[in-house]
């Protein structure tokens, strides 16, 4: 196995902070020319500028097809086909049911679901046309640990990434044997922005404590694993991948 990625052409959302930022960053020390799409034009340049070469920010919000759609062409005019996409972007917006905002609930299935539907089908064609060549060709989905645990207060969250999983099962037999290595990394507790939009101060407290408890990942740490999965060889598919916390168990 080998972590050169030169000649390859990556997008990586929610790359504005966080996993994604961090992703980016990766694999552009690997070789790659990068794309960051984002919300945050102006976090997406600023990180664009600290990595330097060949990086391209490209303000989108994946939970709008025609924007993400918009960022596919414009990427492919920049760099040409894209061969790894990393869907990262995600919220997670915890409350008790009876108590949730329901704009908070459409908020995370448009990002988490919908968000990964549209960046999967907006890079799925170039993805097939490198697997096609003999070339390698990745879909990165970053899900979370919360598509098979229970966490009380977070059921939506959690619904939204155990569709994540099973999804990327699914398009896993579709494309695998077409030569597309779909693929799940799923973290555990990760200190990141995740859930700091999210209304309910009891559960944004929660979320505080829990990750003051133990030894969190760094984004980092995600992005090695997902640098370390898409290096593999064309015969190899490292199809789900767990990362925690070694306290967390």
């Amino acid at each position: 196995m080998t972590n050169n990625l030169t000649g390859r052409v990556a997008v990586v959302t929610g790359a504005s902070s966080g996993i994604g930022a961090a992703t980016a960053q990766r694999l552009a020390a690997d070789g790659a020319k990068v794309a960051l799409l984002g919300r945050r034009k102006d976090r997406l340049e600023k990180l664009a500028a600290e990595i330097g070469g060949e990086v391209l920010a490209v303000a989108a919000d994946v939970s709008v097809q025609e924007s993400v759609l918009d960022a596919a062409a414009t990427v492919r005019a920049a760099f040409g086909p894209v061969d790894l996409v990393v869907a990262n972007a995600g919220v997670m917006l915890a409350a008790p049911f009876e108590s949730a905002h329901t704009d908070e609930w459409d908020q995370m299935v448009g990002t988490n679901i919908n968000g990964l539907l549209y960046t999967g089908m907006a890079f799925i064609d170039d993805l097939l046309a490198a697997a096609g060549n003999g070339e390698r060709a990745d879909l990165v989905h970053v899900g979370s640990i919360g598509g098979h645990m229970v966490f009380p207060n977070y059921g939506v969250y959690s619904a939204t990434k155990a569709a994540v999983a099973h999804l990327t099962r699914n398009l896993r037999a579709e494309f695998g044997p077409r030569g597309v290595r779909v693929k799940n990394v799923e973290p555990g507790f990760v200190t990141t922005e995740l859930g700091a939009g999210m209304r309910d101060e009891h559960q944004k407290a929660g979320l505080a404590e829990w990750r003051g408890q133990l030894e969190t990942l760094v984004s980092e740490d995600i992005a090695d694993a997902i640098g370390y999965a898409v290096a593999a060889p064309t015969r190899v598919n490292v199809a789900e991948m767990i990362v925690v916390p070694t306290q967390q168990g």
